[in-house]
């Protein structure tokens, strides 16, 4: 009876330690969830599909995992904060090898992200930054610079208005990133003319449809309305709808300010229907992934990784739109 129990005992150690050695590793191990050899799993959890640049950054981080030979596992949060941390609770105990994601808001990342570091999987953010005093949570962050891209479009309104001018903001989500950066550089470089004000701001959610209920509640509430200043291409978009249904011309009665540069926002571009767009460059799938493969293998990376961008006019846009790739 003995000996049958010592062999028992021997035949379930020697399984406890198969299990620990069976690819359940967190960052660094190159195995993931189990998956076999050095294949990485990424677990990437999306803002949403809010607008025609989400969903060209979604396809390119697709791509290019494929391409890199990436399991990626992705989620779309839908815009809520809530279900992007689900996401990344589930990567966390699916143990991936290295979590990615584009914040819905700035703040209330700190516990889930911990919850990442004490199970050793690395994160990095993508196109949107976090407000957190503890920069070890996460490894890196890659995306645009948002005051910058603010600063741009304030910078054309400043140098191609002249006199008292009356500007409507349509923000993007409350609490994200870019629409608190993208307010913060175009205030910075309209203040230097007083003559230009914001007489009305409100959110538009980076959706279309929300660009144009907004300017439809603009056009009824403010009497005098020069520029739309649009905190991307789809509420720009939304507003022009708006502004036709109003009987006036989007672009001559009303300038019109986007940023994004994709396609649609392009050729609306292209056709006068909007007089500036500064460009944020959504293709980061190949420079994400490069950067996971670096992260996974302990080495050491920038803090912050800016992708390179520009501005278009009417002209410029008519020359880039047969190359253009989102």
């Amino acid at each position: 009876m003995l000996k049958k129990i010592t062999t028992a005992a021997s035949v379930i150690a020697l399984c406890a330690l198969a299990a620990c050695g069976s690819g359940s590793g967190g960052a660094g191990s190159g195995t993931g969830n189990g998956s076999s050899g050095d294949t990485i799993t990424m677990g990437f959890a999306q803002v949403g599909a809010e607008s025609g640049w989400r969903t060209a950054n979604t396809k390119s981080i697709q791509d290019e995992a494929k391409a890199a030979g990436i399991d990626l596992k992705f989620s779309d949060a839908q815009q809520k904060q809530e279900n992007q941390i689900k996401a990344i609770r589930s990567y966390i105990q699916q143990k991936v090898d290295v979590i990615a994601f584009s914040p819905v808001v700035e703040t209330g990342w700190d516990t889930v992200l911990l919850e990442a570091k004490r199970a050793n999987i690395p994160v990095i953010l993508t196109d949107r930054a976090i407000d957190s005093d503890d920069t070890s949570l996460y490894k890196t962050f890659l995306g645009s610079d948002f005051v910058e891209e603010g600063r741009k479009a304030g910078d054309w309104l400043v140098q191609n208005v002249n006199g008292p001018t009356n500007v409507v903001e349509l923000q993007g989500t409350t609490g994200a990133a870019p629409a608190i950066d993208r307010k913060k550089g175009f205030e910075e470089k309209i203040a230097a003319k007083p003559d230009i004000k914001v007489v009305a701001s409100q959110t538009g959610d980076f959706t279309r449809s929300g660009g144009k209920q907004v300017m439809e509640a603009f056009l009824k509430s403010q009497p005098k309305i020069d520029v739309v200043y649009a905190h991307n291409d789809d509420m720009g978009l939304g507003a022009i709808e708006a502004i036709k249904a109003a009987g006036k011309v989007p672009g001559k009665d009303i300038k019109i300010i986007t940023v994004d540069a994709v396609k649609d926002g392009m050729t609306a571009l292209a056709n006068g229907e909007i007089n500036f767009i500064v460009e944020c460059n959504p293709l980061l799938g190949k420079q994400l992934m490069e950067l996971a493969k670096k992260v996974v293998k302990g080495e050491e990376v920038p803090a912050r990784v800016v992708t390179v961008e520009g501005t278009f006019t009417q002209e410029q846009a008519k020359a880039a739109l047969p190359q253009r790739q989102y």
